[in-house]
């Protein structure tokens, strides 16, 4: 969602070698396209997912750092349908142990489409087991026409690529009161940071307008849990239970320093936006 359109269009490249074998070559000066070669044949489900290492697993209440966390659901997808969250552990894929997120993929991708799938879940440190049923993965067209792979040695077809507003996700925290993104790369670096979560807005009589937020912090901890996305806040935050008060570590100007924040008696929810 982040990458900028030319990014995607040597990605597409790229992946497109995969399909090469058995795609045949299209005949001199027919008009060729670029697609991944994934979109040729497979199967989705419909989720974000990311690799658990130990202060995530720590989080997610796992007793190891295998499996993968869910950070996205798609609406109406198999998974949106099966009941997965964002924030659910898969640790096995039909009786097969997990063991990152190249291999979940991969799982996903081959198992034909309608078949259902048995996936062993951990959501908030209890075991569940969640049968969904995979989906065709639709072809993709450009212009509205079906696409076709380009093979090695191909003559790329000429594109005037046009200025295209680049995209964010954030996120708003009911919790604290604030809206943020996820920051790295070189505006992490402007801001001081390697990564972290970039305060975009506070709320007016919220709790981070009352310990002293403001936009253009830069939070990287959260009671001492590194964090590097709005919902790795959102996430230490649950995993408190019933503590309510806890430090913030910012970064404002370069330099860190701590806040103690201490909730509200309802807690609120984090809302993603």
């Amino acid at each position: 969602m982040r990458r900028s359109f030319l990014f995607l269009w040597l990605g597409w490249t790229a992946a497109a070698g995969v399909a090469v074998a058995q795609t045949p070559a299209p005949a001199p000066g027919a008009r060729t396209k670029v697609i991944p070669a994934g979109v040729l044949a497979g199967s989705y489900l419909g989720v974000g997912i990311a690799e658990i290492d130990s202060e995530r697993a720590k989080i997610l209440k796992l007793k190891d750092e295998s499996g993968v966390e869910i950070t996205r659901v798609d609406p109406e997808s198999p998974a949106d349908r099966a009941g997965l969250k964002a924030g659910d552990a898969v640790l096995e894929f039909t009786g097969q142990k997990v063991i990152g997120i190249e291999q979940f993929s991969r799982l996903v991708r081959e198992t034909p489409p309608g078949r259902e799938i048995k996936l062993l879940v951990s959501r908030d440190g209890a075991l569940q087991t969640i049968v969904a049923k995979v989906a065709a993965r639709k072809v993709r067209t450009w212009g509205g026409e079906p696409v076709t792979v380009i093979a090695p040695g191909m003559e790329f077809p000429q594109l005037r690529i046009p200025d295209m507003p680049k995209s964010y996700m954030s996120w708003r925290s009911a919790v604290l009161g604030v809206e943020a993104e996820a920051l790295d790369g070189q505006l992490a670096e402007f801001f001081g940071v390697k990564q972290g979560v970039l305060v975009r807005t506070v709320t007016k009589g919220s709790v981070a307008e009352r310990v002293g937020m403001r936009a253009g912090d830069v939070i990287v901890k959260v009671d001492d849990s590194r964090v590097v996305t709005p919902g790795d806040i959102s996430g230490t935050i649950r995993s408190l239970g019933s503590k309510r008060t806890f430090p913030v570590v910012i970064v404002r100007d370069k330099r860190e320093m701590t806040v103690t924040v201490t909730l509200d008696s309802d807690g609120g929810k984090p809302v993603k936006m």
